[in-house]
């Protein structure tokens, strides 16, 4: 019941738009409490909105992080608007306008004095920020726009490069606010990828091997659901030497736990086994962000 539900277009908008809101207040409480009080900068637009606030400092003024946010994000995506989605577009230029809107409203106290504590705790809130709006299919603006445009051309992950064009603003950051905290931010940095890499998996494939005694059934569903190709080897029980099928495909991750719901509904002694495919070659269809 809860899958199909999952399905409906109205019920992804809403589950999109709460994970939108969650990742924008997640985003300004992390600035906020973890951030600032450290003297840290954060990744993608907002880190450069941050660094500009810092290279203004040094002339005696100030530059509007939030409103930096906005300016820096609406070019790129008008940019990406066309190749990725125009739904997934407007939630991240929301969810970017609330973090700004929150920001601006809301006003957390810091939690720690111990700058490592900001770090760890910050990178990680910060991380995971960025994971709601991608679970929620959304993003936070900003690199998310060139991380996912090219993820979604390659399919494959591209956040170790993004964390890469980050060290090179924060080393930026560093010559001007001076090294020590360049070098936090970048251990701030590293831990938000990481958070990241370790609860999006968009991108990471699986290999299905399922063994089944109603092979046709089974595929004439999956192939009605999914556009994926499947292969079927007829085959014998070892201990029943009874008559089965072995069945192959190769998934998305994030469609894996569906599909194996799909073919026990048609086969509730279906035999499924999830292996993680490190290297695929071929036609493989990924699924457009909407």
């Amino acid at each position: 019941m809860l899958a199909r539900w999952k399905h409906h277009v109205v019920v992804r908008r809403l589950i999109t738009l709460g994970a939108v809101f969650a990742s924008a207040f997640l985003q300004a409480y992390a600035i906020q409490v973890f951030v600032r009080p450290a003297n840290l900068l954060s990744g993608g637009f907002t880190g450069v909105a941050i660094l500009f606030d810092a290279i203004a400092g040094v002339y005696g003024r100030s530059f509007s992080i939030s409103l930096g946010m906005l300016v820096l994000n609406i070019p790129v995506a008008l940019l990406c608007c066309k190749s990725i989605s125009t739904w997934f577009t407007f939630f991240s230029l929301l969810q970017v306008f609330l973090a700004s809107f929150f920001l601006e409203v809301f006003h957390f106290s810091p939690m720690f004095d111990d700058l490592m504590l900001n770090v760890v705790f910050g990178g990680f809130a910060y991380g995971m920020c960025i994971v709601v709006a991608l679970r929620g299919n959304a993003s936070t603006g900003g690199t998310d726009f060139i991380a996912l445009f090219v993820s979604n051309k390659t399919g494959r992950s591209i956040w170790e490069y993004v964390f890469v064009g980050n060290v090179m603003i924060l080393c930026i950051f560093g010559y001007i606010s001076g090294w020590q905290y360049a070098g936090y931010s970048i251990i701030f940095q590293f831990v938000s990828t990481k958070t990241i890499s370790a609860f999006h998996h968009r991108y990471e494939r699986v290999t299905l091997q399922v063994t089944t005694t109603k092979a046709e059934e089974v595929i004439q569903e999956y192939v009605s659901k999914y556009r994926h190709g499947i292969s079927c080897v007829e085959a014998m029980g070892g201990y029943s030497k009874k008559k089965m099928y072995l069945l192959h495909t190769v998934v998305s991750s994030y469609e894996a736990a569906e599909i194996v719901r799909l073919m026990h509904s048609k086969d509730p002694n279906i035999i499924v086994n999830i292996l993680k495919t490190e290297n695929f070659f071929g036609g493989f269809y990924q699924a457009p962000l909407d």
